[in-house]
């Protein structure tokens, strides 16, 4: 690096003080200085940003700040005089007021509340408001400290807030309120006290589900799905607005959420109001809706509620109707359906049974009673089926149609049915040994398809026979035509280890169902159980009824075909001597129905065994 060398710098010599030029222009300090005096009261009040008044005792302001005059829109020396609730809207708010006149007279320490005004260029305004003592040293009034009056404009902070409420209580796709802000409707419209005194006292809801389309929202992606909900509510709210133009007040329409609308009606006139909504509603939705250049067609089905408010909630109205629109679903959707008590109150039923049922078994709630299946050429007891009943403690005793649909729907048939098919063997083998007979009868039990599918019903049998020592030529399963017919795998592998293991296959209902008699000779049944309903159309002697020759035609061909392929037959109904009589004509095996006895207790079987000739004056009403 090219260049000339200076040599090293002197070092400084830091014994001297160092002297500035601040030193040489700063004036002398003393030994004591004075601090400077504060600012005084009235010179922070006037050049204060925070809009201020000082107010006397009788609520007239006697000085103001420029920030206020600014803020109220008025000329400074307008305030002065004027009375400060006025200024400031106080005085239209009872409780405000009250507050205000308790600090003036010194009996409160401080008020704060938001109030909104008017200002003079016609926009509103929103505002902070304190009332709080003026001190002692601030001056004061002719009569006193007085108060001082601050006002701050809150108004962007109010608009936030409603903006933030806002995007809280509405649906961001389809801009409807949504659950939130529904909820708070209906209950506001629920515990309104003027429904009685200038409404009609009723309130409406139509809930309003969509047909096809999580279809076209999965096919087509949520970008379409949503256009699809947000041009479905715009048509929803048009409808809505039509039925406030032709009656008192436009129905609240609210996306729930999903594909899930509401159309809350108060002050309802009736039924007829809520249904002429519904079909509007259904006529709107069934048009095409254009959407990302596509043709999008949906439907809707509605569950209509209409009642008087008194002694409704919120819970149990939605309840209701999300119970019928359910209902409309199920009856072929596209509809709207309207509330029914009675069908609700089965429906109530049918799932208080549902919550008990599982329980019930470990109860013991349950008990068998006992049909005997009559030889029609003896008239001796050959057999017994076994029936189910529940002893409800709310409902009393229930037969098998009100509750073992319930029971295969849940999955509970199959821990009812292992205890049904125990009981009925161990009683089989009671009488066996107690009642001795020659041939000995079978119990016949009735088993779901359910059983089959969802447990190892062979193993059970096994089990339940060894457990109890009855033979297995001594029970015989039943399974409706609709099970059997067109089994397949699983339970038609079933079927046949229980017949190799000895057990009998009973069709019961036969001719109800497929009736598929080329598919009847490769399933290992051996007993027909023919429907009551072909039993019935037979010729009555005793009765003034046309019979069906076309019945009679029809057993006689099935008994004949089941016996061509070594099956016996039982009839099922047999209620009369003549239809008796008849089957044994046509060559029936077994009958069973009142005729012969209702299903009774194990010790009214008890009885019946071995007295020959049992007929509807000896077994049967008991």
């Amino acid at each position: 690096m090219s260049g000339t060398s200076e040599g090293p710098t002197p070092a400084a010599d830091l014994s001297r003080p160092t002297i500035t030029e601040s030193d040489i222009s700063a004036p002398p300090r003393t030994e004591r200085e004075e601090p400077p005096s504060p600012p005084s009261y009235r010179s922070v009040f006037t050049a204060a940003p925070l809009a201020m008044a000082v107010v006397d005792r009788e609520g007239r302001v006697v000085s103001a700040n420029s920030t206020l005059a600014a803020l109220l829109g008025r000329a400074p020396d307008t305030l002065v005089g004027a009375a400060a609730a006025d200024l400031v809207d106080l005085s239209s708010d009872a409780r405000a007021w009250h507050a205000y006149r308790e600090v003036l007279r010194g009996r409160q320490a401080k008020l704060r509340c938001t109030r909104r005004l008017k200002h003079p260029e016609g926009h509103s305004l929103w505002v902070q408001v304190s009332v709080a003592p003026l001190p002692a040293d601030a001056g004061g009034t002719h009569d006193g400290p007085g108060v001082l009056l601050s006002v701050a404009d809150v108004s962007a902070r109010r608009e936030l807030q409603a903006r933030l409420h806002y995007l809280q209580m509405h649906d961001p796709v389809t801009r409807l309120p949504n659950r939130t802000l529904f909820f708070e409707r209906l209950t506001a419209a629920l515990e309104a006290e003027s429904y009685e005194r200038s409404g009609t006292g009723r309130i409406g809801l139509c809930s309003l589900d969509l047909d096809g389309f999580k279809a076209i929202n999965d096919a087509l992606g949520h970008r379409v799905g949503d256009r699809l909900l947000a041009a479905v509510a715009e048509r929803l709210t048009l409808c809505a607005e039509e039925a406030g133009r032709s009656r008192t007040g436009t129905p609240l329409v609210a996306r729930l959420g999903g594909d899930e609308f509401a159309l809350l009606v108060e002050d309802s006139t009736g039924t007829e109001q809520l249904a002429d909504l519904a079909e509007s509603v259904l006529g709107a939705i069934q048009d095409p809706f254009e959407v990302a250049g596509q043709r999008l067609s949906v439907s809707a089905s509605i569950g209509v509620v209409e009642r008087h408010a008194a002694g409704t909630t919120p819970t149990a109205l939605m309840q209701a109707a999300d119970t019928t629109l359910y209902w409309a679903k199920a009856d072929g959707k596209s509809r709207w359906t309207l509330f029914d008590p009675e069908r609700n109150a089965h429906r109530m039923t049918r799932q208080a049974l549902a919550s008990t049922l599982r329980p019930a078994v470990d109860r013991g709630e349950f008990t068998l009673e006992y049909q005997p299946l009559v030889g029609m050429e003896d008239d001796r007891v050959h057999g017994v089926e076994a029936l189910v009943r529940w002893n409800h403690p709310q409902f009393g005793t229930l037969t098998p149609n009100r509750f073992i649909s319930i029971a295969e729907e849940d999955g509970s048939i199959v821990q009812l049915g292992r205890w049904v098919l125990r009981t009925a063997c161990r009683q089989a083998r009671r009488w066996q040994v107690e009642l001795p007979t020659e041939p000995p009868i079978f119990v016949s039990v009735n088993v779901a398809v359910r059983q089959v599918w969802d447990s190892d019903l062979v193993a059970d049998v096994a089990e339940t026979l060894t457990e109890t020592g009855l033979a297995p030529q001594l029970l015989q399963l039943e399974l409706t035509e609709s099970a059997v017919m067109g089994s397949a795998g699983r339970p038609l592998q079933a079927l046949k280890a229980l017949s190799d293991m000895g057990v009998r296959i009973a069709i019961d209902d036969f001719g109800t169902g497929y009736s598929n008699l080329a598919y009847l000779s490769r399933l290992p049944v051996s007993v027909l159980k023919l429907d009551g309903a072909f039993v019935r159309g037979f010729t009555y002697e005793d009765r003034d009824e046309t019979p069906s020759p076309a019945d009679e035609a029809i057993v006689e061909a099935m008994v004949q075909l089941a016996h061509r392929l070594g099956l016996t037959v039982t009839a099922e109904c047999v209620e009369t001597a003549a239809q008796a009589t008849r089957l044994r004509r046509i060559g029936c095996d077994t009958g069973q129905g009142w005729l012969y006895s209702r299903p009774v207790s194990p010790d009214r079987i008890s009885e019946l065994l071995g007295t020959p000739g049992v007929q509807a004056d000896v077994v049967g009403n008991p």
